[in-house]
């Protein structure tokens, strides 16, 4: 098996350097991103019992498959391994797991109506809360319990400890428990998700990372804050987003003439203008922690690459496990891009309504180590002291 892995190794390396993607400079580094997704994930499907033909047809067909069909293959892959979890997680956390077809019970400490929070006071609510949806009984097991038996299961979980990294910063790390092959799915990226059409709402904007390093972008521009998320919870409950504190208010003097253009062209607004999505989450979700994986020292590689999963809501019976909540109306807008500024286009509508999410997915074989991942920091600003470049190309082509 480690031999057909060096073979894939070696595909990614030759096709990610293949000048036939794209000219987008941006454009190019997404295909050599979906490209070894592609390659990883799809190793991942065949198998440890993978035979040489299987793995060579894959080679091939990532050499010669248009971009949407290898992109296409991507979600099918993540998908298959998403509902894998979600079907151990029943299996853990339901008092009957054949029972999810069956209407929803309540458990006994949630058929009270939830208190009013010191928010919904602030902004003068002026009626009553409405219940929010039903939350299903579980079996009333801790995170951390519910973690180990997450391990016995799948052979892996999530940890967090003090980091590896010898920098005064890296503070908490994520750290895989168990072992993992190339290509599985280790973490969802949780929190809330703010299409383009609602950057205005994320806290602390125009310069919402100034006080939350707990922010990510995928390629098509929405952003997931996962700082309301912290370290999850011990329960399965109604969840709105506003479980943890939000960043400080940027101070006088903060603000960069770019903070300013933005200001002017589009003026930040309170989130309270647009009512929060309410949904039930498993806040024990033992793989809801990549906002805690950490850039790799220098000379050190990442093990692990961001994966836009586009979960789609018709898979109710799964939702509850999506570590994310969507921000604003679930109709899509659609955003045009102009250099560092999106535009309304119209609305754009899908089939099958999706939640944009992100997973990240190991670019090798892990086992009970911490989770790196590169974080591709744009060149256009100021970077930290503790940040050095995986790959300076990347990078660039990433945020040009």
């Amino acid at each position: 098996m480690a031999f057909l892995f060096q073979k894939f190794q070696e595909a990614v390396r030759t096709l990610a350097k293949s000048p036939t993607f794209a000219k987008d400079p941006r454009h190019l580094q997404f295909e050599a991103d979906i490209n070894r997704l592609f390659l990883y994930t799809s190793y991942k499907r065949l198998g440890r019992d993978a035979e040489d033909a299987d793995v060579e047809e894959i080679i091939d067909m990532a050499d010669k498959a248009q971009l949407a069909d290898q992109k296409n293959q991507v979600q099918e892959n993540i998908h298959f391994q998403i509902k894998t979890f979600c079907t151990c997680m029943d299996e853990i956390v339901l008092p009957n797991p054949k029972s999810i077809d069956e209407p929803l019970k309540l458990s006994p400490e949630r058929k009270t109506a939830p208190r009013h929070t010191g928010l919904g006071l602030a902004i003068g609510r002026t009626a009553p809360s409405k219940v929010g949806p039903d939350v299903p009984e579980t079996k009333p097991l801790k995170l951390t319990e519910l973690s180990q038996k997450f391990k016995d299961l799948i052979g892996y979980t999530l940890e967090l400890k003090p980091s590896k990294i010898p920098h005064k910063e890296a503070g908490q790390g994520l750290f895989l428990n168990g072992q993992a092959d190339v290509g599985a799915v280790i973490a969802f990226y949780p929190g809330v998700i703010y299409s383009p059409a609602y950057y205005r709402y994320i806290p602390g904007y125009p310069r919402v990372d100034a006080q939350n390093p707990y922010l990510i972008t995928r390629y098509d521009g929405t952003v997931i804050n996962a700082q309301p998320w912290g370290a999850g919870g011990d329960t399965r409950e109604v969840w709105d987003g506003s479980s943890a504190s939000e960043p400080r208010p940027n101070k006088p003097g903060d603000e960069t003439g770019s903070d300013r253009v933005w200001k002017l062209l589009s003026k930040p607004l309170p989130g309270t203008q647009l009512g929060r999505n309410r949904e039930v989450l498993e806040r024990r979700n033992p793989l809801a922690f990549a906002h805690f994986a950490n850039h790799p020292a220098k000379g050190v590689e990442p093990n692990v690459m961001v994966c836009s999963y586009d979960f789609p809501l018709s898979e109710k019976e799964m939702r509850t496990y999506i570590p994310n909540i969507l921000f604003g109306s679930r109709e899509e807008v659609k955003m045009k891009r102009f250099g560092s500024f999106w535009f309304k286009s119209g609305n754009s509508g899908s089939d099958i309504p999706v939640l944009k999410t992100l997973v990240l997915v190991a670019t090798r074989a892990l086992c009970d180590e911490e989770v790196l991942l590169n974080y591709r920091l744009s060149n256009s600003k100021k970077r930290p002291s503790w940040y050095t470049p995986v790959d300076e190309e990347e990078d660039r082509r990433r945020w040009s």
